[in-house]
């Protein structure tokens, strides 16, 4: 049976040129009553795919804390819907969500899209976006912490240390403008000194089709090298705002034989953490390559990660 199309048309459905994000439409809720935003538009750019985030709320009365989870792939690639090979979906996701905590994952620009501010300034949309509209995801606009891994970890410590103090790197996407601070940051292995990785050698890479190579990360974050662009390369390093900062509790979890980004790296950020009197802890995952490879404590380093997240948000009045 052919359904007629509708006759009359709300006005307000009609609005041009179309707000830069979408509010929340109702949620669809599981079995389990896990209640999942999916695919929400909080950010668009003319010429650009439009930034996606999605949410899962716990079973139950709200409002809840909320977490945003960012994705690694080297700013290069990746996807808000799959955490990296070694960490189950399941496992990441069904954690966050039994410690009573609610779950916005989200897309970014890639850096071959666009260069550095342009993710930072994603981050800082899809925060902005969360705590607009709070009381239809069901989140408690006044918790809220990041968490990522590799590149998003990179992005969630430059989100936990980056404020309205420096406006080039809010940026006005999505909502616009508003608060986008956070309660905590949880960064897994993500590049705190692009400067010091200059000389770092890649490690191999995997194979890439016939006539193609893949691209140098930091280059294309930049869109110029870091020798060119030290100037650039300290702006998008979080290890520049840290001594400055009243810093943010942090957790800072790398492997200790981690060939792509090295575990300096965190080393060096939770220094300059602890010099500025902030709450750092740095977990060394012994022998683990990136992404926690040769590591058979993935469920612990989750639930590590998950518990300070929770009691962060939990405490805060």
């Amino acid at each position: 049976m052919t359904q007629s199309p509708p006759t009359t048309f709300d006005i307000a459905d009609m609005t041009w040129p179309p707000p830069p994000y979408q509010p929340p439409v109702p949620p669809v809720t599981a079995p389990d009553g896990v209640r999942h935003f999916d695919g929400i538009t909080y950010a668009t750019t003319p010429g650009y795919r439009p930034r996606l985030l999605d949410v899962q709320v716990p079973a139950g009365d709200g409002p809840f804390p909320a977490v945003v989870w960012i994705h690694g792939g080297g700013w290069l690639e990746g996807d808000r819907r799959y955490p990296p090979p070694t960490v189950p979906a399941t496992l990441l996701h069904g954690t966050v969500l039994a410690a009573g905590l609610a779950l916005v994952s989200i897309d970014y620009r890639h850096s071959l899209e666009a260069p550095f501010p342009a993710q930072l300034h994603d981050v800082k949309a899809a925060i902005r976006y969360v705590r607009t509209f709070a009381a239809e995801l069901g989140i408690d606009p006044a918790r809220i912490a990041v968490w990522g891994e590799s590149a998003g970890g990179h992005l969630a410590a430059l989100a936990g240390l980056v404020g309205a103090d420096r406006p080039a790197l809010e940026g006005t996407q999505g909502v616009g403008s508003g608060d986008t601070d956070v309660l905590a940051v949880v960064d897994w292995y993500g590049v705190s000194d692009l400067v010091s990785l200059a000389d770092h050698p890649m490690p191999p890479l995997p194979p890439m089709p016939a006539g193609t190579e893949f691209p140098d990360p930091y280059v294309a974050l930049l869109g110029a090298s870091v020798t060119d662009r030290p100037d650039l390369a300290r702006a998008a390093s979080p290890v520049t705002y840290a001594a400055g900062s009243n810093p943010l509790p942090f957790l800072l979890v790398h492997g200790t034989h981690d060939a792509l980004v090295p575990y300096s790296q965190s080393e060096a950020l939770a220094a300059a953490l602890t010099g500025a009197g902030g709450e750092v802890t740095l977990r060394p995952v012994e022998n683990a390559d990136h992404i926690f490879l040769g590591s058979p404590d993935i469920v612990k380093i989750v639930e590590e990660s998950v518990t300070f997240l929770a009691t962060r948000l939990s405490t805060h009045p």
